[in-house]
């Protein structure tokens, strides 16, 4: 799996990943574990819905012209 999800788009992933798992623990809501997709997809910068549409925010290398 090659890493298509950059440090911003991580960390907002973080953060939502954080906020609707305390807003379920908060409910007292199961879907609350929802929260663990965005976390999931954080800590492995990768997600899968980026591939059929062919996006990637990870920080392009530099080309050496």
């Amino acid at each position: 799996m090659k890493p298509n999800v950059g440090s911003i788009d991580r960390i907002l992933r973080i953060i939502a990943g954080l906020a609707i798992l305390g807003a379920g623990y908060y409910y007292q809501s199961w879907f609350g574990l929802i929260g663990f997709v965005p976390l999931l997809t954080a800590t492995f910068r990768f997600c899968p819905a980026y591939l059929p549409f062919g996006l990637s925010t990870c920080a392009r290398p530099k080309s050496k012209t």
